[in-house]
């Protein structure tokens, strides 16, 4: 990254921040500059406010990280929030995406994986790590009210979001890969998405996914 990320940690628990700060800080041009303990704390800290990225617990005392980022937006819109959570509960990361998170992260989720969702944000996308996309796919149904996407656009869009391959998605459905080339082409232009991550907040945010 070209420039020095400044990045927040708002979890409950002292040790789960310090660990993550010792593997974050100083490192790919990322410095942490604020910590909190709870929503609370993190809404009265103006360093952790003017922060470029927040990693925000999503299950914390008094407050919880979906009304905190909501709050934190507020103040300053151009805040990105990845939500750290022990859990790949649906319910948890819909809440977060639809309070304006722009990632999601299980706790135990690679350094790679902390990495490359702060290069996303940092540009603009979105990012949910492999496990929350794996949840996502097979959470994700028909929904014969949504009239944006086909039967075998919702088809091909499960396989993306499973991270399967054209050719995987193709021998699956017994199709070319030139036509699931086209579908996807037809699934980004009608969600208005840019790349797979989208296309899950897409799905979020149409009621595609089981809660």
């Amino acid at each position: 990254m070209a420039r020095e990320v400044k990045i927040a940690l708002v979890d409950d628990h002292a040790l789960f921040r310090n660990g993550l700060r010792g593997l974050i800080d100083g490192r790919n041009g990322c410095r942490v500059v604020a910590e909190a303990g709870d929503g609370d704390e993190f809404l009265e800290c103006e360093e952790a406010l003017s922060a470029d990225i927040v990693f925000m617990d999503f299950a914390m005392p008094t407050m919880s990280g979906d009304k905190a980022t909501i709050l934190a937006l507020e103040r300053n819109p151009d805040l990105k929030v990845i939500c750290l959570s022990m859990f790949g509960d649906e319910n948890y990361y819909t809440r977060m995406v639809e309070s304006g998170a722009k990632g999601f992260l299980m706790k135990d989720s690679s350094m790679e994986e902390v990495f490359a969702a702060i290069e996303a944000v940092m540009n603009g996308e979105e990012y949910f790590c492999q496990a929350v996309m794996q949840t996502i796919s097979n959470a994700l149904r028909r929904h014969e009210d949504i009239d944006a996407l086909s039967e075998r656009e919702t088809d091909v869009l499960i396989g993306i979001c499973r991270g399967l391959s054209t050719q995987e998605i193709a021998e699956e459905l017994f199709i070319s890969k030139r036509t699931v080339d086209a579908h996807r082409a037809n699934i980004l232009e009608k969600t208005g998405s840019k790349n797979t991550a989208s296309l899950v907040v897409y799905a979020i945010k149409h009621h595609l996914v089981e809660i």
